[in-house]
């Protein structure tokens, strides 16, 4: 449908347009983080997301342009719903330690890290690409800025430094621990990649001491 024969349509039926295209839209991400996940780039094809998703391949390219932008879309905004849960697992956290556990609990237990360094590497080959990945590492440093100082007031914990430093060295901790889980596999140290969040988060909390008892 062209410009000129939607803006000759009546005004529901131009919000009823819209209102399509955006749910056809979002069922073709839904299917395509499906099925990135389960296959990964090379093993999905727009034949296949459009069937996921009820729709026509010719759907995926109008909407999206190409299967690699639309994995690099996927990837992007599957990301910002992962920082949206390590938000939430931090918020319930009462300490220092449990705060950063939850964090990295959730941030190294999701897929979507992996599949947006991939997103990233992709992009570097994709010079068209490199905005939306702009964009989302801004978000995402943005909320993650916002969240740990929201929640270093909340509990009368300094914070060294800002947060959108806090934040930045966070989720590029983060990408280099899941890059190094993904090429080591068994061998991956979880403990110590705790000790690096722990060390990265760069709040200044000195919980209450008791003092020893000598014996």
């Amino acid at each position: 449908m062209t410009a000129l024969t939607t803006a000759a349509l009546p005004r529901h039926r131009v919000r009823a347009t819209r209102d399509s295209g955006r749910r056809t839209r979002s069922a073709l991400l839904d299917a395509a983080a499906e099925l990135f996940g389960e296959h990964g780039l090379a093993g999905v094809s727009l034949a296949g997301i459009a069937a996921r998703a009820d729709a026509f391949p010719s759907q995926v390219t109008y909407y999206f342009g190409s299967k690699e932008a639309l994995f690099v879309e996927a990837a992007s905004r599957e990301v910002l719903h992962l920082a949206s849960r390590v938000e939430a697992a931090g918020s319930r956290a009462r300490s220092h330690a449990a705060y950063a556990r939850a964090l990295t609990r959730v941030a190294l237990g999701s897929p979507a890290m992996l599949a947006f360094a991939e997103a990233m590497l992709l992009a570097r080959h994709r010079p068209e690409l490199s905005p939306l990945v702009t964009r989302t590492l801004d978000r995402l440093h943005a909320e993650g800025a916002r969240a740990v100082r929201a929640r270093c007031r909340e509990m009368g914990w300094p914070l060294r430094g800002s947060g959108e430093d806090v934040a930045r060295h966070f989720w590029a901790a983060v990408l280099g621990l899941v890059l190094e889980r993904a090429a080591s596999g068994e061998s991956f140290d979880a403990r110590a990649a705790q000790a690096a969040i722990l060390a990265t988060l760069g709040i200044d909390h000195a919980p209450a001491r008791t003092a020893s008892r000598r014996t």
